[in-house]
């Protein structure tokens, strides 16, 4: 068995992809556009898991104007990355909200443009707690 991937419909693909690959760092694999449903399926894939590892697929449906609610069964994405302080200060930079900054050196959570939580962990060992995270409160749910 072999996990390929996980679907999320995005309300606007520029701000997805925006966050995505732009804010994250994720980077798109694939593209394919099928006109007679009209939707666009985009795979992307985190930076670090080679060619043949997980996807997250962002499927946008070209007439669909409300926006998407989720249900309790998803959770989260979590991701793993090199340095979550630096990691967090460049998604700010991005204007992306940092909910449960990472006070402790090891864990945050954002949401994507379509209110996706993503959970961000450090790879390895925890870093040592350090401001301006260790004050901040949470703000929100993720």
């Amino acid at each position: 068995m072999q996990f390929l991937h996980t679907m999320m419909r995005v309300q606007d693909l520029g701000a997805a992809l925006a966050f995505w690959c732009g804010a994250l760092g994720f980077i798109e694999t694939r593209r394919s556009v099928h006109e007679e449903g009209r939707f666009t399926l985009v795979f992307l894939r985190a930076p670090d898991d080679g060619p043949d590892g997980p996807e997250l697929e962002l499927t946008f449906n070209w007439d669909h104007n409300e926006p998407y609610t989720s249900g309790r069964n998803f959770g989260h994405i979590a991701v793993a990355v090199a340095d979550i302080y630096a990691t967090c200060a460049r998604l700010e930079a991005h204007g992306v909200k940092i909910l449960r900054p990472p006070r402790d050196g090891r864990m945050a959570f954002v949401r994507s443009p379509d209110e996706q939580s993503v959970e961000l962990l450090q790879r390895g060992t925890a870093l040592a707690p350090a401001e301006p995270w260790l004050s901040r409160a949470n703000t929100g749910s993720w």
